[in-house]
């Protein structure tokens, strides 16, 4: 019997194997697109567990998964010592699973070839040595830091782990370390919830020398009091979009469309949804983003394994794979693979020569 859904303490849609199996057998959609996963998490916590083995099953269900960047969640922090470097933990981690990878015994994908790790921006210049450190120790796999910055006053709207306190973007200090960021050619990943993309707005265009790279593409809510308002919520999330649009520094990420914060309730359903759902539900979105931004400056994610609660690894690509069917070979090359080289500099991705050369 197929247990029923429920949230775990990071309010995320609990993950039932058993659910997903119910819609094994999706044919695959263009296979020989070469795809880098730009977001992903690994852990080992609140009964869940999502490590390498984990992930290799998800990017070998079909999917021709070149190489993967893993996104920072709070994983294997270091349990003692100064508390601005206990997140080197979970670099030194999944430095270490990149490197296994790397060494082609579990077969070509290159899983976390760029680490985008944690370290507190909050610190202004004093942020430095940290992003040292991390460099440090995962060289040219570090790619960049994403802080805790999702918040809404509402209690019904979170999908953190840990709250983040109101407001850090706007924080002069959290400008001060973005800097830093630029300064050693790291890129800065943003997790901010639509209500917020004005704030996201005012320090990209502080901080021009670094790239922001909007996750989740722009945190549209539909939860709280914004459930059952999809319409509403619309309109001034795409015009906040398209102001951060006109910034040549922006980059955005299309994906996390399978989170209880969305609204989208795919995990109520009997059967996991099939690829063609999951396209119908998230065009009006997906299409308003490649217009606003170009495919040159988008790139689809799956943020596995959080969206994995609501739908499978094959139905969630085969879904971009359908809402890109209408684009050039140039923009889906970018939109699966180009842009999330590009942006993070990945080095040694197999095709990563052809598909990278692409104009900003």
């Amino acid at each position: 019997m197929v247990q029923p859904w429920r949230l775990n303490a990071a309010k995320q849609v609990e993950i039932r194997e058993e659910w997903l199996a119910l819609g094994e057998g999706e044919e695959i959609l263009d296979p020989a697109r070469p795809i880098v996963d730009p977001h992903h998490h690994l852990w080992d916590r609140h009964d869940e567990t999502y490590l390498l083995p984990d992930l290799l099953r998800d990017t070998g269900s079909g999917h021709d998964i070149r190489a993967t960047v893993f996104i920072q969640c709070a994983s294997m922090y270091r349990p003692d010592g100064p508390e601005a470097l206990k997140p080197l933990g979970e670099t030194e981690f999944v430095n270490g699973i990149a490197a296994a990878a790397a060494s082609g015994t579990y077969g070509r994908t290159l899983a976390c070839a760029g680490i985008v790790g944690f370290a507190d921006l909050l610190l202004g210049d004093a942020v430095a040595p940290v992003l040292e450190a991390h460099v440090a120790i995962a060289g040219a796999r570090f790619r960049g830091v994403r802080n805790r910055t999702a918040w809404h006053p509402d209690p019904g709207v979170r999908s953190n782990l840990i709250t983040p306190p109101p407001g850090p973007l706007a924080e002069p200090a959290f400008a001060a370390g973005a800097r830093r960021l630029a300064a050693l050619g790291l890129t800065l990943d943003v997790w901010a919830y639509h209500t917020q993309l004005g704030d996201v707005l005012a320090l990209a265009k502080a901080v021009p020398e670094v790239t922001v790279v909007v996750n989740h593409i722009g945190g549209a809510l539909g939860v709280g009091p914004f459930a059952g308002r999809r319409a509403e919520v619309f309109a001034p999330w795409r015009e906040a979009m398209r102001a951060l649009a006109a910034l040549p520094n922006l980059r955005v990420k299309i994906g996390g469309l399978a989170m209880e914060v969305t609204g989208y309730d795919f995990h109520h359903h009997p059967l996991p949804p099939a690829s063609r759902h999951l396209a119908e539900a998230w065009k009006p979105w997906v299409e308003t983003v490649i217009e606003l931004f170009g495919a040159r400056r988008c790139m689809f994610e799956s943020n596995f394994p959080v969206d994995k609660g609501m739908a499978g690894y094959v139905a969630v690509w085969n879904a971009f794979k359908r809402l890109a069917a209408g684009a050039g070979e140039a923009e889906k090359d970018a939109l699966f693979a180009g842009t999330a080289i590009r942006t993070y500099q990945l080095a040694g991705v197999p095709g990563g020569a052809a598909l990278a050369p692409l104009a900003a």
